[in-house]
């Protein structure tokens, strides 16, 4: 399975962007879809992640009511609506896929593919 995700850039705090990611695999359906995100000097957080139908969310308490995560399984496709962005938003993003239980969506070492990255940077 290969990730492209997209939608990076730099923004004013305040301001919105769209993450999208694209996997290709005929077995979308198949995958727990998560963010993940990394700034500079830290270790790689848990952002948000979907379930397979796209009936459940999860997000880190720091983005909860700011962002949104959702899935087009026509399309292959997660997307991650940014709003209200902060400058502590400022990191790459990964998106993942993983086939393995619900319960281990928080885990980076339980997802099996990872997208290459798209940076947010978020100006004061």
């Amino acid at each position: 399975v290969q990730l492209q995700a997209s939608g990076g850039g730099l923004v004013q705090a305040g301001g919105s962007l769209r993450l999208s990611c694209a996997a290709s695999t005929r077995t979308y359906n198949n995958y727990i879809m998560g963010w993940f995100r990394q700034a500079p000097g830290l270790e790689r957080e848990f952002v948000a992640t979907l379930s397979r139908n796209g009936g459940s969310t999860t997000y880190a308490g720091s983005v909860k009511g700011r962002f949104t995560i959702a899935r087009d399984n026509a399309k292959n496709t997660v997307y991650l609506q940014m709003n209200s962005l902060k400058p502590e938003d400022t990191a790459v993003y990964y998106c993942a896929a993983t086939r393995k239980v619900w319960s281990a969506r928080f885990d980076a070492t339980a997802y099996d593919y990872w997208g290459q990255g798209t940076l947010v940077t978020v100006s004061s």
